[in-house]
């Protein structure tokens, strides 16, 4: 038998807030501890000189030339990602779509990506709308949260679509057996919510899934279930609060032990166990959050990712192309009709 070989995941090289530097860092890291074949796609130059900071250059790095960039506050990404095919987020995508690459990873503009994704790589059959995954990594373990932001109006097909394919998602790269499934709602009984949500609920209970009910609010720190599926602006909502919670408690926790040398004193005495918090909740062990619904892996990471989020996010994305999470999600809707096929070369 003919052995497969290790996966190419494209990284976006120009794309966040820290770009070039982290990403560049993030690569040469995960290449040379992880040994994963990482494609930087970007400026050539720019990547080039920030490579000249790591060497000697591993040798499961190679460059894409892409000469474009969109950049993190273009007010319109889907035309900037139709008017700018040379940038490093169609390329990448490009590279995926033609098997040069397997995966594709950015930590740039979050729209741009999705909007490219579907342009360039379509949809899985069956699948009507793409979701964003969150993850949270929060209560000792992993929770994936979807959608975060790709969909503010919903129908309740596409919630059952979610959490059908986050259940794969869950299954195939966090090795999760029958993982459970819950919506996130304004109570626990079958009959709260919108009508939406109470649709949901029927077609969820009914799917086949290992789905537990509503759960509220409260409940989504504490880990009682493995997806929670929620509509896009609900989702995004929680999640940035969430984020902002975060920050606001550590700054006040900080405040209030510098407030008395004492405190100071059991602060440091403290402090691997805070460490030991900080990373459990730390976005950055667990890299960047798939897209789930265009055909190819795609991973969005957070805008603010630095060299460790990096180096998670393409371990991330090699275990999906590894582990035939892109054929689980395909099985999800196979005799639906197919959706629109990407677009060899969108207009202008």
């Amino acid at each position: 038998m003919t052995p497969v070989p290790d996966p190419i995941i494209a990284l976006d090289a120009m794309g966040g807030d820290n770009a070039p530097a982290a990403i560049v860092q993030g690569a040469a890291w995960a290449a040379r501890d992880l040994n994963i074949n990482v494609a930087l796609v970007g400026q050539q130059d720019v990547i080039e000189a920030e490579l000249t900071k790591h060497a000697p250059r591993p040798p499961t790095i190679s460059i894409v030339h892409a000469p474009d960039v969109i950049e993190m506050d273009d007010d319109e990404p889907a035309q900037a990602a139709r008017r700018k095919k040379d940038s490093s987020i169609v390329v990448g995508l490009r590279a995926v779509r033609h098997g040069e690459a397997q995966a594709f990873v950015s930590a740039g503009n979050t729209g741009a990506v999705m909007a490219a994704s579907i342009m360039y790589l379509g949809r899985i059959r069956g699948i009507e709308r793409p979701s964003l995954v969150g993850l949270l990594p929060l209560s000792n373990t992993l929770t994936a949260f979807l959608d975060v932001g790709a969909n503010a109006d919903v129908k309740p097909e596409y919630m059952l679509q979610w959490g059908q394919m986050a259940a794969a998602y869950m299954e195939q790269v966090w090795k999760r057996k029958n993982p459970r499934i819950a919506l996130l709602n304004i109570g626990e009984e079958e009959s709260k919510g919108s009508t939406i949500a109470q649709e949901a609920y029927a077609l969820l209970k009914n799917s086949g899934l290992n789905f537990i009910g509503n759960l509220e609010g409260r409940d989504v720190p504490f880990a009682k279930s493995d997806v929670i599926v929620t509509d896009g602006f609900t989702g995004n909502v929680v999640v940035k609060t969430m984020e902002g919670m975060a920050e606001y408690m550590q700054g006040e926790i900080k405040k209030a032990i510098l407030s008395r040398p004492w405190y100071a004193a059991v602060g440091a005495i403290l402090q691997p166990a805070f460490g030991k918090v900080r990373k459990s909740t730390d976005y950055r062990e667990y890299g960047a959050g798939p897209l789930l619904g265009v055909n190819g892996l795609v991973f969005i990471g957070h805008g603010r990712s630095d060299a460790r989020a990096i180096v998670s996010s393409l371990r991330v994305a090699r275990e999906a192309a590894r582990s035939g999470m892109l054929e689980a999600l395909r099985s999800v809707a196979p005799d639906r009709a197919a959706s629109e096929p990407a677009e060899e070369e969108p207009p202008p």
